[in-house]
């Protein structure tokens, strides 16, 4: 990761979607460190729609699949609202329907620097 990239999260409020424990801490350890404050980690759509709801944030990263269901009702409501995000997943691009090809595919384990240049990285040099 690189320190450029990653002062990309400073002050920004990320998102995270995962449901895997161990996972999710690294990805909130990680972000912390780079100055994110982190909103979650969401283990689920129903708990990730919630904090949308209740909490300002700059971008999100989504795991595809959370235990049985997919995060696509959260990249929808993410979409509408014009905020970036990105799918961080073991799973490949045929698993993203048409309408969100636009946005990154990371795989895991999550390299934040790419994450946070993929976020902010071409709005913030004005792209």
């Amino acid at each position: 990761m690189t320190d450029e990239k990653l002062r990309l999260f400073e002050g920004k409020r990320i998102l995270i979607v995962e449901d895997e424990y161990f996972v999710a801490d690294e990805v909130r350890r990680q972000l912390n460190q780079a100055g994110a404050l982190v909103v979650g980690p969401a283990p689920s759509v129903e708990i990730g729609l919630t904090l949308l709801e209740r909490n300002s944030i700059d971008g999100a990263i989504l795991d595809i699949r959370l235990d049985g269901e997919t995060v696509f009702p959260i990249a929808e409501r993410l979409q509408d609202a014009g905020l970036p995000f990105v799918f961080a997943t073991a799973y490949g691009a045929g698993d993203i329907p048409e309408r969100y090809t636009g946005y990154v595919l990371c795989e895991k384990p999550n390299d934040l620097g790419e994450i946070a240049y993929a976020l902010f990285g071409l709005k913030a040099k004005g792209h």
